[in-house]
């Protein structure tokens, strides 16, 4: 079969739908991967084929004009809103309908069109469904706020599924935005959301289901104790990292002389939001005197800042995290889907520093679960990182718990075993006879680039 993934041109969204293209191209399927030209070359270094559609967003480009010190200041309830700090509708998904409230999810839903997903997916849709009327994909896989991906599915009958890169906050919030609108009176129960993406899809003659939003199942990759329920046909996929391309140092190679913890904030505050959101100054001098060996992969930009780096730290730009997670007995993080994920199917224990989006509700699950501590990062001190990080180190039944939610995570079927699944969903839900392998798929509007391999 001929299987398209969507994503508007964002590289850690990308990443995560990686393991599984692969999976589907060994079984021998066709697989192509539509987005937005700036993150073609990103594509094509997988080994994977991009098909660049529509033109760039300009997301970035706009959050930045606020995303500065001094309208932080002014305006700091917008400068967190916009860095994703406070995210409506989606920063209430663990509380129920009722302390949510009607007008928080309503208003939210205004909020994230404007700011969010009208300028992602304007740019791409309209060439989206061009590719898909040519090229005639059997199964779309697509990001869940990339919604142009399946309104091309159903406007050539494809089957279609989400592919999460984080807790299910769309689906859960969804759930109980239309649990309250069904409450609401009638003439008052406005669906923002749902009225911009039917408007969309009846531009291609694809008319209006709750599909378009939460998909028609919905691929999850986190674990069961962490997962967030929700109504829609969840199915289990276990995470498999891809950190982009690597290289493996000599000193990786050899085994830590002392108990090895690792610090990691991640890219996305460097590269979108100017800087990590804690001091990372203060974390290493509150653990300057402990018998470890900090692994820090901290971007250029922030070492500079540092004044003074303990004996006791190694600060590194970027190593590959499935290479090092293994060798850590601790890691410090920023509570991302692959920082997670990654850290918690070596088995290790985890202090989650959160901040955006869903990664306060991940933190308080792995906490819950006993495979870690977390604090908000408004919160943090150097002394509590340490206190946090002592208890990882000292108190066996966070390593027990760790342990055991790796063990969940191996339960999961991997990218392989769940070829054959998606070819039975694909059978239940394409609304037309599969594709011939003879037919053309190349796109008269936008070519396919594939990956430039070496030639003898």
């Amino acid at each position: 079969m001929r299987v398209l993934f969507a994503t508007y041109s964002e590289t850690t969204h990308f990443h995560a739908m990686v393991p599984l293209a692969w999976a589907l191209a060994a079984a021998g399927h066709e697989v192509r991967v539509a987005s937005q030209p700036a993150l073609t070359e990103v594509i094509t270094r997988t080994g994977l084929t991009a098909v660049p559609v529509g033109t760039d967003h300009t997301l970035w480009r706009i959050s930045d004009r606020f995303l500065t010190r001094r309208f932080a200041e002014v305006n700091p309830m917008a400068h967190q809103r916009i860095r994703g700090v406070d995210l409506p509708p989606f920063a209430r998904s663990e509380e129920s309908a009722e302390s949510t409230g009607w007008e928080y999810l309503r208003s939210g839903y205004e909020d994230i069109l404007r700011s969010w997903y009208k300028i992602i997916n304007d740019p791409l849709t309209e060439d989206l469904v061009g590719f898909a009327r040519q090229w005639r994909p059997d199964l779309v896989i697509w990001e869940p706020t990339t919604h142009g991906g399946p309104i091309a599915a159903e406007a050539v009958g494809a089957a279609h599924g989400r592919l999460l890169w984080s807790l299910d906050i769309f689906a859960r919030t969804r759930q109980k935005f239309l649990w309250l609108r069904e409450r609401q009176p009638p003439g008052q129960r406005q669906d923002p959301l749902g009225e911009w993406v039917g408007d969309q899809a009846d531009a291609y003659g694809v008319e209006f289901s709750e599909s378009l939003i939460t998909g028609q199942f919905t691929l999850d990759q986190y674990p069961a104790p962490l997962r967030l329920d929700t109504d829609v046909h969840h199915v289990p996929m276990r995470y498999v990292p891809y950190n982009g391309t690597s290289v493996i140092p000599r000193w990786l190679r050899e085994p830590p002389a002392r108990p090895r913890v690792c610090l990691t904030l991640g890219l996305f505050s460097t590269d979108r939001f100017g800087g990590y959101p804690i001091s990372v100054q203060d974390v290493l001098d509150s653990v300057a005197d402990l018998d470890i060996e900090l692994v820090g992969t901290l971007a250029e930009v922030e070492r500079r800042k540092l004044v003074r780096v303990p004996d006791n730290a190694r600060l590194v730009e970027f190593v590959p995290l499935q290479a090092l997670a293994p060798t850590c007995a601790a890691a410090i993080h920023h509570g991302g889907f692959g920082t997670t994920n990654t850290v918690a199917a070596a088995a290790v224990p985890q202090l989650v520093i959160s901040e955006q989006h869903d990664t306060p509700m991940l933190g308080r699950r792995l906490r819950a679960y006993g495979a870690g501590l977390t604090e908000f990062y408004t919160d943090i001190t150097g002394e509590r990182v340490r206190a946090h990080l002592v208890r990882l180190l000292e108190e066996p039944s966070f390593a027990t718990a760790a342990a055991a939610l790796r063990e969940d995570m191996l339960g999961m079927p991997t990218p392989r075993e769940l070829v054959p699944v998606l070819q039975k969903l694909t059978a239940d839900h394409r609304t037309r006879p599969t594709t011939s392998r003879g037919a053309t798929c190349a796109s008269s509007s936008q070519a396919a680039v594939s990956p430039a391999w070496p030639r003898r």
